[in-house]
């Protein structure tokens, strides 16, 4: 199973210029994560951060017993060998055939022989869908082939944590589609912990366990996908509807007043206009999309066994719609439970106790009233 990520007050900047402040979240182990954000608020920085590829002024980043901002540079280089990452171009060399590509990190960090390393890529290969095409380079293959080779260099290493930098940039609707799919079918055979930054809302409201989103230099919110599909912060229903309407501009921020008015103008219209990007669960009062499941033949997530179990220990703590829409998809053994107040002292993700009364995580810093 994949290890948890704790972060803790996260702070970051280039110079004088802030990218973020003050992030909190824990990936919990297992599970599917995704980050969502308006252009230009520092996911991909977030990506780095984890890795440990840029250093944070402020707060911590918590695996394996370790803190990443830190610990020395011999701990760093043993901690990152539990990530796999997969960056938005795929990043091959294209001087490479696709099976040394992927050799590339077993050659580099084991003393593995040929003959396994062999074994290894042509099984991470096979896994996403390039059997056979080993031999060919970056060059002459498709922009989705790109990124397929580049998940299954990511792969070699069997990592605990496998980190996605906008996969779906580049691809059109069917790729993007054959590619969430894969990123599910790797998650229940595997049981990483995945974190996946992208703008895509199809992928957002299908794919996770669960959202965050980044906005105005703070996490907007983290929490179980139903936590933001059935939220009425303002940002978060504009962006998971794809709206003009709401906060967030061409430069990411709107003037407060050209906020309000826009919100009264759709107020007047009798409330949310839905775009058409798939159900429009955020707002709108329509059943929070199922999650996809992994391809016939393959076993079961795990993961949805372990969070189903977590927020229905945070089932109490959640606004009514949310909990309603928690309710609806949890099997009734566990809603049973839930109802009965079996998980009031039981453990969270963080392998702490939380209280009955104890809110989750999620949260949204600085004054409600702005969005």
């Amino acid at each position: 199973m994949g290890v948890a990520v704790q972060v803790e007050g996260l702070t970051k900047s280039f110079g004088s210029q802030n990218i973020w402040s003050d992030v909190t979240l824990t990936l919990p182990p297992g599970e599917i994560s995704v980050l969502l954000g308006p252009s230009g608020t520092g996911k991909s920085v977030f990506l780095k951060s984890l890795v440990g590829l840029l250093k944070p002024e402020k707060g911590s980043i918590i695996l394996s017993d370790a803190d990443i901002v830190t610990c020395s540079e011999a701990k760093l280089y043993e901690i990152r060998r539990l990530f796999g990452v997969l960056f938005q171009d795929g990043a091959l060399f294209g001087s490479m055939n696709l099976f040394d590509n992927v050799a590339f990190p077993l050659r580099e960090h084991t003393k593995k022989s040929e003959t396994e390393i062999r074994r290894i890529v042509l099984e991470k290969m096979d896994m996403v869908g390039l059997a056979g095409a080993e031999g060919k380079l970056p060059g002459e293959i498709s922009g989705g082939m790109r990124k397929r080779a580049g998940l299954a260099r990511a792969l070699v290493l069997d990592p605990e944590i496998i980190l996605f930098d906008e996969p779906d940039s580049g691809l059109d609707p069917v790729r993007v589609a054959y590619l969430n799919q894969l990123i599910v079918d790797l998650n229940a055979q595997i049981d990483a912990t995945f974190l996946i930054v992208t703008h895509d809302i199809g992928t957002a409201r299908t794919v996770p366990d669960n959202l965050g989103l980044l906005y105005r230099k703070h996490l907007a919110m983290f929490g179980p996908r139903e936590q933001l599909l059935t939220s009425q912060e303002p940002v978060v229903q504009q962006f998971l509807n794809g709206r003009r309407e709401g906060p967030i501009g061409m430069s990411e921020e709107k003037d407060v007043a050209q906020v309000e008015a826009e919100m009264a103008a759709l107020a007047a219209r009798g409330g949310d206009q839905h775009n058409g990007v798939g159900p429009k669960g955020a707002t709108g009062g329509d059943a929070v999309p199922p999650q996809l499941e992994p391809s016939p033949g393959l076993p079961e997530r795990r993961a949805v066994r372990r969070r189903q179990e977590r927020v229905a220990r945070m089932l109490h703590t959640f606004d009514p719609a949310t909990a309603a829409a928690i309710r609806e998809s949890l099997p009734p053994d566990l809603l049973a439970r839930a109802d009965a107040g079996v998980f009031a002292s039981s453990p969270d993700v963080a392998g702490r106790h939380r209280s009955p009364d104890e809110p989750p995580t999620s949260v949204l810093p600085g004054p409600r009233g702005q969005w």
